[in-house]
């Protein structure tokens, strides 16, 4: 086991027991195949990955599940406006790329972000801001690629 992983893993045990969750078995399945994923899994990428090892667990005990993670800051949800309910397991600040065509998700430092400035002045009367995630939106190299071979073939 790769020490990024033994480290997610302690991290879920301490956040459970902070938070006064119960650990058990099938959460740590659970949040294994969110750790393990290399995208920003939907509940029913994660439900495929924890059946193999947990045949009997229902897609509804994936949702329940998921929901009390973000509830309780466990795990966080990649963007509002995605479509699908897409998470993630990196809860240090970071914002993200999508590609518009494939939806595919990539993470990017917060430090390569230039710091967003919103003046207090234009916000909606009583509205605090908790916290900003930055969205670029574009298209990745395998769609860019996909997309000049279906050009080429019907010149």
């Amino acid at each position: 086991m790769s020490d990024l992983r033994t480290k997610a893993l302690d991290d879920f045990r301490r956040c459970c027991k902070d938070r006064g969750l119960a650990f058990t078995f099938q959460r740590q399945v659970i949040y294994e195949a969110v750790v393990d994923s290399r995208e920003h899994p939907t509940p029913e990428l994660i439900y495929e990955q924890v059946r193999q090892r947990i045949p009997s667990i229902s897609l509804g005990t994936i949702y329940k599940n998921v929901k009390t993670f973000l509830d309780s800051g466990v795990l966080k949800e990649v963007t509002l406006h995605h479509g699908t309910l897409r998470l993630e397991s990196n809860m240090t600040p970071h914002h993200h790329l999508v590609c518009s065509s494939c939806k595919a998700i990539f993470d990017i430092e917060e430090s390569a972000v230039e710091p967003v400035q919103f003046p207090k002045t234009r916000l909606p009367a009583g509205f605090s801001i908790q916290h900003c995630r930055v969205e670029f939106t574009g298209v990745c190299k395998s769609c860019r690629t996909n997309r000049r071979k279906t050009s080429k073939a019907s010149s």
